[in-house]
């Protein structure tokens, strides 16, 4: 009789240590996710600013303006990691080519207004590169304890569901870093 309460009581000791480590884990993961959601929002921020300065020069450019705002509407939205996955994708994209049409007006390029702007754009995809590498960091060492034994035995049952890498397909043009040097 007492070997199958120490049993009993050994297993409910190991779900409650397994469950208290998954939600440990999937908290660790959601702080990783704001992060990155902290640096987003500072380059969301940027961005007008960085529009409005071109705009100043290149009156005739509306098209890539237009999707430059679009695009950052799109990322801002978009409500998971898989979606806004994408639509940082474009949105790197859609800064590429405000960038290139920058670099044909040599008076902007020389505006420190516009130089400003670059350097803080720089530093915030460094820290949105960072970011994303603690952010995938800490889904990995999730996603590996919901696979591996004894965990994987409690954690669908529990709910918990692997998290989406916020990743870039490097061999892409979303996966080349956005040029702000002139």
């Amino acid at each position: 009789m007492y070997i199958l309460l120490i049993i009993i009581a050994v297993v409910v000791l190991a779900f409650i240590g397994i469950y208290n480590t998954l939600v440990h884990s999937r908290n660790r993961v959601d702080e990783a996710w704001s992060d990155i959601e902290v640096q987003l929002k500072r380059r969301y921020d940027l961005i007008p600013n960085l529009v409005n300065t071109v705009k100043g020069y290149a009156k005739h450019e509306d098209s890539v303006f237009t999707k430059v705002t679009d695009a950052r509407a799109a990322a801002m939205s978009a409500p998971n990691p898989g979606q806004k996955l994408a639509a940082e994708n474009q949105l790197s994209q859609t800064i590429r080519s405000l960038f290139a049409v920058a670099e044909n007006y040599p008076e902007l390029k020389a505006n420190q207004n516009f130089l400003s702007l670059q350097s803080d754009l720089t530093d915030t995809e460094d820290k949105i590169q960072a970011a994303r590498r603690f952010y995938n960091g800490m889904v990995r060492d999730y996603n590996t304890k919901l696979q591996t034994f004894p965990t994987n035995l409690f954690a669908s049952m529990l709910g918990f569901t692997a998290k989406t890498f916020f990743d870039i397909d490097e061999k892409g043009p979303e996966g080349q870093p956005v040029n702000v040097k002139f």
